[in-house]
């Protein structure tokens, strides 16, 4: 038991600082190098599944029917930034990036944005099992319209990058910035309140403590005020524009960095149900 009980824990750690180590890897241009940047990838998504199953995907083999949802909810909040692990690795900022990675990158985005979505409907039906229906029917009323905008926008970047490919040029420049900065601000506001949201039902689930749920919350709040005073539009990002990682409210706008949160309240949950599984086995 003892040996069980410090995988698990390592497997959390290793979880939770995971979004963290991979917005260095993937932004590290130097990695991108044929059979070098497949090889991390293969191996960051190994010790990925490899950590959720050991902390409580593995729930969904043997489980009751409760635990093997929290157990589904988690895992689906966890796979968007596994898939990231996988392909990313040092693809750098778009500008830097080939067509054909700009393609994947925003084939990866859209895949992301519809998991995301369905994770928050599986997480929302599983909170409401034990009662909480307030704080989960809030996140979910916003992560529909978040899930929405991330669709749209991300799929006017990956049409414009996929006519750019066919086109064998330039991306199609039938795609709209003015538009696309609308709905990409919107989609990034909302996945921060339902964050928020879905912290706070989490934290009256008893399945999150009150102050890590406080700091989610905070955390939430602090990236809104950052969007907003960023602006709606879209900041350019190029050479001659300062380094992305020294502009807080561009971090804030990066597609994937408000999936973030989510992706840590997910290992919060495969946690959940795996200690439940423990509990009862002992």
């Amino acid at each position: 038991m003892p040996v069980e009980r410090f995988d698990r824990r390592l497997s959390y750690f290793f979880l939770c600082a995971l979004p963290f180590l991979l917005l260095v890897v993937a932004g590290v241009r130097a990695l991108r190098i044929p059979g070098v940047y497949q090889g991390i990838g293969a191996v960051l998504f190994g010790a990925i599944v490899t950590a959720a199953w050991i902390l409580g995907a593995r729930v969904i083999a043997s489980g009751a029917a409760e635990g093997r949802k929290r157990a589904v909810a988690g895992i689906l909040l966890v796979a968007p930034w596994a898939i990231i692990s996988l392909l990313w690795v040092g693809i750098g900022p778009p500008f830097q990036a080939t067509l054909t990675e700009n393609y994947m990158r925003f084939l990866v985005l859209l895949a992301d944005s519809v998991i995301v979505s369905g994770a928050f409907v599986v997480l929302k039906d599983a909170l409401s099992d034990i009662g909480e229906r307030f704080y989960s029917t809030l996140g979910l009323a916003a992560s529909i319209p978040a899930g929405a905008a991330y669709l749209v926008c991300i799929s006017m970047s990956f049409a414009s990058t996929a006519a750019g490919l066919h086109n064998k040029g330039t991306p199609s420049a039938g795609l709209s910035i003015d538009l696309y900065s609308v709905l990409e601000f919107a989609a990034c506001v909302l996945t921060y309140l339902a964050t928020a949201a879905f912290a706070a039902a989490l934290s009256q689930a008893r399945w999150l403590g009150r102050g890590a749920a406080r700091a989610y919350v905070i955390a939430s709040i602090v990236f809104i005020i950052l969007l907003v005073m960023r602006g709606v539009s879209f900041p350019e990002l190029s050479d001659a524009s300062a380094p992305w990682y020294v502009r807080p409210g561009f971090v804030a706008g990066i597609p994937a960095v408000p999936w973030i949160m989510p992706f840590l309240l997910g290992v919060v949950v495969l946690r959940r149900a795996g200690d439940e599984r423990f509990e009862k086995a002992t």
